[in-house]
Formats: C-alpha cells, sequence, structure tokens
C-alpha cells in the first residue's frame, strides 16, 4: 500500500496563498463598487449643476459612462405606454461595432416581454446572465427577441415615479456573458431613480417656465387693457367736458336773464340742474385725472412739498373757520409735480369737506423712517366708519351722495402713493376727526 503524502493534505505555504488570493479578489471588487459609487456620485452632481435645456445630452453621456463601466456593449432607456400596452426605446449607446437597435424597437408590446413587466411592477430588476439558457418559446418569446439582436447577458432596471412604473434602464452584453453582483444591481437601480429624478425636474423647470410665460403674457394683456381703457376713458372724458360746460353757461345765462320772471319753484329747479351739472364736471374731471396718472412723461426730480402746499392752497380756498397748521421742512420728495400735487390736493380737500365743527384743526406733518417718509393729513371732522375704511379708496366710492365729489379722489391718492412704492391707511373716531398716513419710498441714492 502507498504512503500517503502528508505534505499534499496539509500545505501551510498553499493556504496562506490561497487565501492572499482571496483577499485580493475581495480588495477588487470592494475597490470596483467604490470606483462605482464614485462614478454614480459625479453623475448626480452633474445632474444637479447643469442646465436641463440639454437634457438629451446628459443623459446620453451617462448611459455611456455606467454602459463602459459595467463593461456592456449597449445601454438603453424605454418607456411603458400602458394606455396602448406597448414599450418604446428612448435613448440608446453602443460601443462600437455595435449596431444600434433603437429604430428597431418602438411600439413593441408589452405581451412579447412578461417576465420583464412582472418583475419591473414589483420594483425589480431582470437580470439574465446568459440568454443561450432562456427555454426556447419561439419567435415572440424572450429568447426569441433577444439572440437575433445578438444579446448574451442583459439587466433591466425598473424605472419608477411616484410609486408607478414608468419604464426600465437597460444593459445588454453582446460580446461575452457579463455578471453582476447584487451590490452592482443595487448601484444601477440608483443609477435609475437618478433618471427619474433629473426628468422629474425638468418637467418642473418646463412648468414653471411656462407659467412664467403665460403670466408674463396675461401681465402684458392687463397693461394693454388697461391702457386701452384709459385712453378710452381720456377721449370719452375730454369730448364730454366741453358740452357740458356749454350746458352749465346757458343754464347760468338763463337764470340771469330771467331772475325777475322766475318763481322761486323755477329758479330751484334750475339751480338743482346746476348742481348736478357740476357734479357732473367733477366726476369727469375726476375720471380724467385718473386715467392720467399713468400718461405723465413730465421729467421727475426733488420737489419742495412746502411750496407746493403753498401753490395748492392758491387755488382751494379754505374757510376761515379752519385752522391749517403744516410742519415746517417738509422733506424734498422724488418724482413727478403733478401727481404730488393731486395727492395733497385731493387729501386736504377731503379733510376740508369733512369739518362739521364751528373751530376745524388741519395738520399735515411727516415722519422721517430708514426708507420712507410717512405723512399725515390730521382732521377734526365727522370721522369715517370702520367698516368704510377699505371701501373710500375705490374708484365712485363716497361716503355720502348730497355733495358734488365725484368719488375718485382717494383712489387718485391710493393710485399716487402706490406708484411710488408706497402704502396708505387711515384713523378716525366718529365725531372726533380722521387721520390719513402714506408712505412714500426714499431716492436711495439722493442728498435729501
Amino acid at each position: 500500500m502507498k504512503k500517503k503524502n502528508k505534505g499534499s493534505i496539509y500545505n501551510p505555504k498553499e493556504i496562506i496563498l490561497t487565501n492572499n488570493m482571496q483577499q485580493h479578489d475581495k480588495d477588487k471588487i470592494i475597490q470596483r463598487q467604490l470606483r462605482f459609487q464614485e462614478l454614480l456620485i459625479n453623475i448626480s452632481t452633474k445632474y444637479i449643476n447643469s442646465d436641463l435645456s440639454d437634457i438629451d445630452k446628459l443623459i446620453n453621456e451617462s448611459l455611456e459612462q455606467i454602459g463602459r463601466f459595467v463593461e456592456s456593449d449597449r445601454s438603453y432607456i424605454f418607456r411603458y405606454n400602458f394606455k396602448d400596452n406597448t414599450t418604446s426605446n428612448t435613448y440608446e449607446w453602443c460601443v462600437e461595432g455595435i449596431e444600434p437597435e433603437i429604430q428597431n424597437l418602438q411600439n413593441i408590446p408589452i405581451d412579447f416581454i412578461p417576465q420583464w413587466l412582472e418583475r419591473h411592477q414589483k420594483g425589480l430588476p431582470l437580470y439574465i446572465e446568459d440568454v443561450s439558457k432562456l427555454p426556447y418559446d419561439g419567435e415572440l418569446g424572450l429568447r426569441g427577441l433577444l439572440e437575433p439582436q445578438g444579446v448574451k447577458s442583459l439587466i433591466t432596471i425598473p424605472k419608477i415615479k411616484n410609486n408607478e412604473l414608468i419604464g426600465f434602464i437597460g444593459f445588454d452584453s453582446v460580446k461575452k456573458i457579463n455578471k453582476y453582483t447584487e451590490n452592482e444591481q443595487e448601484i444601477l437601480s440608483v443609477y435609475a431613480n437618478m433618471l427619474v429624478n433629473i426628468r422629474q425636474r425638468k418637467e418642473y423647470e418646463d412648468k414653471i417656465q411656462q407659467q412664467q410665460k403665460e403670466q408674463e403674457k396675461l401681465l402684458l394683456d392687463l397693461s394693454q387693457q388697461n391702457e386701452q381703457l384709459n385712453d378710452y376713458a381720456h377721449v370719452v372724458s375730454h369730448d364730454l367736458r366741453s358740452p357740458l360746460t356749454n350746458v352749465h353757461t346757458l343754464i347760468h345765462w338763463y337764470i340771469e336773464d330771467r331772475k325777475d320772471s322766475l318763481t322761486k319753484k323755477d329758479t330751484d329747479a334750475l339751480n338743482s340742474v346746476l348742481f348736478n351739472v357740476e357734479k357732473m364736471d367733477y366726476l369727469i374731471k375726476g375720471i380724467l385725472d385718473y386715467s392720467t396718472l399713468d400718461k405723465l412723461n413730465i421729467q421727475d426730480q426733488f420737489i419742495d412739498i412746502n411750496s407746493l402746499l403753498e401753490e395748492i392752497l392758491q387755488t382751494i380756498l379754505v374757510p376761515d373757520h379752519i385752522n391749517l397748521k403744516i410742519q415746517k421742512e417738509l422733506p424734498n420728495l422724488y418724482g413727478n409735480s403733478w401727481r404730488f400735487k393731486q395727492l395733497f390736493q385731493n387729501l386736504l380737500s377731503n379733510a376740508i369737506k369733512s369739518i362739521d365743527k364751528k373751530v376745524g384743526e388741519i395738520s399735515i406733518g411727516c415722519i422721517e423712517k430708514e426708507n420712507f417718509y410717512e405723512f399725515y393729513i390730521k382732521d377734526n371732522g365727522i370721522g369715517i366708519k370702520t367698516n368704510y375704511f377699505e371701501h373710500i379708496f375705490k374708484i365712485f366710492n363716497k361716503l355720502e351722495n348730497t355733495s358734488s365729489s365725484s368719488g375718485i379722489g382717494l383712489s387718485i391718492v391710493k393710485k399716487i402713493v402706490t406708484h411710488y412704492g408706497g402704502s396708505i391707511w387711515l384713523k378716525s373716531d366718529l365725531g372726533k376727526g380722521t387721520t390719513f398716513h402714506f408712505t412714500i419710498r426714499k431716492k436711495l441714492d439722493s442728498t435729501n
């Protein structure tokens, strides 16, 4: 009987060598996985930082990078269309010498690939290491579909968006059998999610851009409509004032010529007509002023508000029983003198009309803030009910209908204040008076 060589059974050097080789293989696998993860991070960073206007280029580049790394010969993206029960190839990269198949893989019936669909609907990849080992189930079967394309191995990863299956990415090996570890399959699944995310981001950006375009178009349409309305109001108001002035003049002449023969009833009736003509004239003038605000082409400049108020007081009547106090050294405002005159004149006239006491008090002043001036016009008039505060700034709204007021003055005031980046509000006590506050933004680069 031949004696056994114990060395052939237990050789420490061989064991050490084998262990070293196994460790080396493990290290290679780990290094490959780390490089794969690093590649994915680089692709993700590029997706995040890139302009998505050329998203197709970004996707094609990443398909090539991933395809070359996993040593596939063809990488691709398919889209599922469950409405038509088809799937179509949307992106494809092929290594040199491999014929593209994208044109031949459009609107493929899903019934041809039930194995793919079943796995993908479960959120799982379909991995076929060796196509030749698949059972042959005819030309329309899985093997019959893959072998004419020269596919030896393939892996397809589902693309899931909002818990819905929308497509898959795939990698074909034509020149050799290709193996994918579980870790590599997981990394490819991360890549599939990245593709879903970048496409979703592109859809969001396109939607935002479309909304911005629609908003810009809407604003342009509104601007044009407002301009047309203002033009119409300007023309109509201008044309109406002339015949209205003629009516007023004729009635006034008629009363003067027949004052001895007219009865009190006749005179009262004609005076009522004159009152309503004047009321209409104020209304038309208000519309004319309101429609003119946006059309002023006068160059902006610094306006001395104290001097401006002196000019206003030369054109409006302040009754003797009203004491008017104006703060000295009011700030100079940068803007249009006509607008500011309209602003202060309307508020001052409004205060004068509200006085119902034997001794009226009106004060005009200003408080300087960091970025704006806060003006106030205070009176001791009849006051305004709280529920009217918002309505009085709307055009044609007024507190009572017995005066010749047009109901446009305060809407003009608000339009001017808004034009200069400010806001307006009021405080009021019935029977005690009202204070209007408004702000005008400073001209930051001024030496005012």
